[in-house]
């Protein structure tokens, strides 16, 4: 289905190339560390990185004649047998430099689409890794095989038949209708699920942020779950769903999805649309940021513009800043010190009950109530104390049980509807609805 292409290795080196902007300055457009990330995360040692200017790329080879000389010297010198491309490539320069430096090439995003067909452990997961790379797949079919063409065709051999070349895009096509078919069922199921939540009135906060920024090591702190945390990029790809009590909310549900990284191929947007979707249908994003990242403004712009590729930038977003133990104490605020984030070491434990508070007060906790029940009426009692919303109790003297509360509107609109109970606020506020 391919042309035939060399075989790869674990040593290989790096190509940046910078493009002279519209100032006249060359710019990086994609971090050289961050691909080394990506291939130390794959498992490929990067023994060293060739940098390129250039004011646009080669049509044939994205760069030129004496780069190409200089690369495969490097190669030769290096022992390497591997070219990473920090860059996208046509199928055409991809195949004429794997002809010019006999060597593999892999692009940034075959990189990236490698490690996720590696950390695919569900079913669904592996379905979108799947879709993902015959998407990619598509752009990549070259003429290697007309000598197979099919010159006689149809039901008396008359006419040209397919080519080699269309029989493989036909082939491509169908495994791709299939795949989505599969994912198709997969998104109806999660659907059902977020259904069935909102008639329940369950709420959902989502983690979202950069790779390897700490999410899966929070949603393990706060749930109590056993979710896979390493120091890799897209160590956790399938995206796992957990109960959270929230006091004066009740339990809501807190999904760890996939982490986002700058430039993130549309192949794999279109095809994660819908693990993403459970993103999109959140009450709360928990957009995690590294704390300590050198380029943490960078890194929150580009979570943004995947919210926005997705349709889920009106969602209400609470920025938190994990790895705070990393930072030296006289920063320890962090490289934003506004009111509107929540600073937390999910490892070390720290902020993590201030992360809860913060959670409830965006999902519309209001500010303390009391809640007056009759004496005879446990029932009530022991279900806000299940809920988490009692902040303190007090015995009036006709016996009855003034409760101090943290709730929610929801909450609030329940206790309503019970005849026996009173609610009124506390210092001052007005009463809410008469005894």
């Amino acid at each position: 289905m391919f042309f035939e292409r060399p075989e790869t290795g674990r040593r290989a080196v790096l190509l940046q190339v910078n493009f002279k902007s519209d100032v006249g300055s060359f710019a990086v457009t994609d971090s050289p560390h961050e691909c080394v990330d990506l291939a130390r995360t794959a498992g490929v040692e990067v023994v060293e990185t060739v940098t390129a200017s250039r004011t646009k790329p080669h049509r044939r080879s994205y760069v030129g004649e004496g780069k190409l000389v200089e690369l495969g010297n490097r190669l030769a010198a290096l022992g390497a047998d591997l070219l990473l491309v920090n860059h996208e490539l046509s199928a055409s320069q991809q195949r004429n430099l794997e002809q010019s430096l006999s060597c593999r090439v892999m692009t940034r995003t075959e990189l990236i689409l490698y490690i996720f067909a590696e950390h695919a452990r569900t079913y669904e997961g592996q379905l979108q890794v799947e879709l993902a790379q015959l998407k990619h797949a598509q752009t990549r079919l070259v003429r290697g095989w007309t000598h197979l063409d099919r010159q006689k065709g149809g039901i008396n051999l008359r006419g040209v038949g397919e080519t080699q070349l269309e029989l493989d895009q036909r082939m491509l096509g169908e495994r791709m209708k299939t795949v989505r078919k599969k994912l198709d069922s997969v998104a109806r199921r999660r659907g059902q699920g977020r259904r069935q939540r909102r008639r329940s009135n369950i709420k959902t906060v989502a983690l979202v942020g950069y790779t390897n920024t700490g999410k899966s090591t929070i949603f393990n702190a706060l749930t109590n779950a056993c979710v896979s945390v390493e120091d890799k990029l897209f160590s956790t790809l399938d995206t796992t769903m957990r109960r959270l009590a929230i006091p004066g909310v009740g339990e809501v549900v807190l999904a760890d999805t996939v982490g986002f990284i700058h430039h993130l191929p549309h192949t794999l947007v279109e095809a994660f649309k819908a693990t993403l979707e459970e993103v999109r249908g959140a009450d709360l994003l928990l957009h995690v940021v590294d704390a300590g990242d050198p380029d943490v403004n960078e890194r929150i712009a580009d979570v943004k513009v995947v919210l926005e590729e997705i349709g889920a930038e009106s969602i209400p977003v609470r920025l938190v800043f994990n790895k705070i133990d990393t930072l030296p104490v006289t920063s320890v605020g962090g490289p934003c010190s506004s009111d509107e984030v929540v600073r937390v070491s999910a490892l070390g434990g720290i902020g993590l009950e201030d992360l809860i508070r913060v959670i409830g007060n965006d999902l519309g906790v209001t500010s303390p109530t009391e809640v007056l029940l009759p004496v005879e009426d446990g029932r009530i009692r022991a279900w806000l104390y299940n809920l988490g919303a009692v902040i303190a109790e007090q015995i009036k003297e006709d016996g009855s049980v003034a409760l101090t509360l943290r709730a929610d509107s929801n909450l609030l609109e329940r206790l309503r509807q019970e005849p026996k109970v009173r609610l009124q606020g506390i210092a001052g506020h007005p009463r809410i609805s008469s005894p």
